[in-house]
C-alpha cells in the first residue's frame, strides 16, 4: 500500500504551486504588448526630442503616453534633462527601422501621428523611455498602457534612474 504524503510535504507542494502562480501573475501583469502583426516597417530619419520622431516620408510621430523634458521648443529654455532624453531616444531609434501601432486617436491637434513605436528587435520604445527614467508617463489623455507606464515610472523613480538620479 502506497505511503500517504505527510502534512509537511503537502504544505511544501502547495507553497511551491502558489509561488509559481504568483511569479506568473506578476510577469503577465507587466508584459508589454507584442510587436504588432502586419503593418509596414518605417525608418526613423531624425529624433526631434525625447518623444517626437520624424519618419521616412517626413511624417512627424509623437509617442503615445510619454512626456520627456523639452529640448527644442524655441519659445522656452531647454528643460533639465531634455538633452539627455533626446540623446537616449536618438541612440535607440535614429536611423533604425520601426513599426507603428495606434490607439483610438491617431492624429493630435498639431497634426502629428500618435503612435506606439516598436524597434526591429521588439523593444517597445515608448515604454523603454519611461522605464529608463528619460520621461514621464503622460496620462492627461487615456491610452491603452497607462497603468503599465505609471508602474515603469514608479520603478524608475525608486531606482533613481534618469530624471530621478541624484545630481
Amino acid at each position: 500500500m502506497p505511503k500517504k504524503p505527510s502534512r509537511k510535504s503537502a504544505l511544501t507542494a502547495l507553497i511551491a504551486v502558489l509561488l509559481v502562480l504568483a511569479v506568473w501573475t506578476v510577469r503577465e501583469s507587466r508584459r508589454e504588448p507584442a510587436l504588432p502583426p502586419g503593418g509596414e516597417w518605417r525608418t526613423v530619419l531624425r529624433v526631434v526630442d525625447g518623444d517626437t520622431l520624424i519618419l521616412d516620408g517626413e511624417e512627424r510621430v509623437r509617442l503615445i503616453g510619454v512626456d520627456t523634458p523639452e529640448s527644442v521648443d524655441p519659445r522656452r529654455p531647454v528643460e533639465a534633462f531634455g538633452k539627455e532624453a533626446a540623446a537616449f531616444t536618438r541612440r535607440l531609434a535614429e536611423g533604425r527601422r520601426v513599426r507603428l501601432a495606434y490607439d483610438e486617436q491617431r492624429i493630435d491637434r498639431y497634426g502629428r501621428t500618435l503612435a506606439y513605436v516598436y524597434l526591429e528587435g521588439g523593444t517597445f520604445l515608448n515604454a523603454e523611455i519611461i522605464r529608463q527614467g528619460y520621461g514621464h508617463a503622460y496620462t492627461r489623455l487615456p491610452f491603452a498602457y497607462a497603468e503599465q507606464f505609471l508602474q515603469y515610472e514608479r520603478e524608475a523613480r525608486e531606482a533613481r534612474r534618469g530624471l530621478w538620479a541624484e545630481q
